[in-house]
């Protein structure tokens, strides 16, 4: 069975493959908002769908119902696309570039679901599949954003260790990602998985701080020619408004430098209060700030 609808073939080779997941493992958005700025800056086209009527139980991952503006109801279904570009420097006689997925972990096929997504891959010449994440963590706003990555590419992971990026000993149940390194390793593909990790207080979206910690990484290791300065304004603007937000509640400063000082220590905290109970002033006043939404421009169809 085809699970795919192309859109249309693009005519260059795709050397890479970058990919997030929305839900759990994105947290404040951070990775999804990531790749939609660098569809953005670089001019990628959506070429490729996943139908999602055999990977969902719509009654889990439950689809949107909204109205146009001439008043028609409209379904909005678990979007999975993918997209490329092309980049600077090819030559029109052999063009080079990059292909780019923003999916929703499916609830049901996940090893037809990966497969579906490595078999397009490798009919346009990918070599590298890079997957990016977010997760919230015991970790404070106030401290260098913490990134934890692993690839199969033994030069790929001592590159990764020498800049202080570490893989994680956690064994137990995982998500789609596990799924898609192994639909890789089948198919003799290089993985890297990069996670940054949020602060778990702080679950508005979009974490732009993050996003921008993950989207300055990837364009450093791709060698990507971006203008980084509106990701990085408004990642120093969600900072300022955090920071405001904290000082207003005395119970939530209190536990920030309780967890400074444990971190700076490298001591695991031992009772991670619950972030519903703690920090809804602080998500209603980021929440009511208008920022730009750099990543929130649609892409070119």
């Amino acid at each position: 069975m085809n699970y795919l609808t192309i859109l249309h073939d693009p005519d260059v080779d795709l050397d890479c493959l970058i990919i997030a997941f929305g839900g759990w493992a994105d947290a404040g958005e951070s990775a999804t908002s990531a790749i939609k700025f660098m569809q953005r800056q670089l001019g990628a086209k959506k070429f490729a769908v996943i139908d999602p009527e055999e990977f969902y139980d719509f009654t889990q991952t439950r689809p949107y119902t909204s109205r146009t503006r001439d008043g028609r109801r409209r379904v909005q279904w678990p979007e999975n696309e993918f997209s490329y570009w092309v980049g600077p420097g090819s030559s029109p006689d052999h063009s080079k570039g990059a292909m780019t997925f923003i999916g929703v972990e499916p609830n049901l096929k996940w090893r037809t679901y990966s497969k579906t997504i490595i078999e397009l891959a490798v009919k346009h010449g990918v070599k590298k599949v890079i997957h990016i994440g977010a997760l919230l963590d015991a970790v404070p706003h106030s401290r260098d954003v913490k990134l934890t990555g692993t690839s199969t590419n033994p030069e790929q992971q001592k590159t990764l260790e020498e800049a202080g990026i570490h893989g994680s000993n956690y064994q137990g149940p995982t998500g789609i990602s596990s799924a898609m390194m192994e639909a890789c390793a089948n198919q003799g593909i290089e993985y890297l998985s990069l996670w940054g990790h949020t602060s778990h207080y702080l679950q508005a979206a979009p974490n732009y701080r993050i996003g921008y910690t993950l989207t300055k990484y990837l364009s450093n290791m791709l060698g990507l020619d971006m203008d980084l300065s509106e990701l990085k304004t408004a990642a120093a603007t969600f900072d300022e408004e955090v920071v405001k937000a904290i000082a207003r509640d005395d119970q939530l400063t209190t536990y920030v430098q309780k967890l400074e000082s444990q971190y700076d220590e490298s001591t695991p905290v031992t009772e991670m209060p619950e972030p519903a109970e703690m920090v809804r002033d602080v998500e209603q006043f980021l929440r009511s700030e208008q920022r730009r939404r750099p990543g929130d421009t649609p892409q070119a169809d």
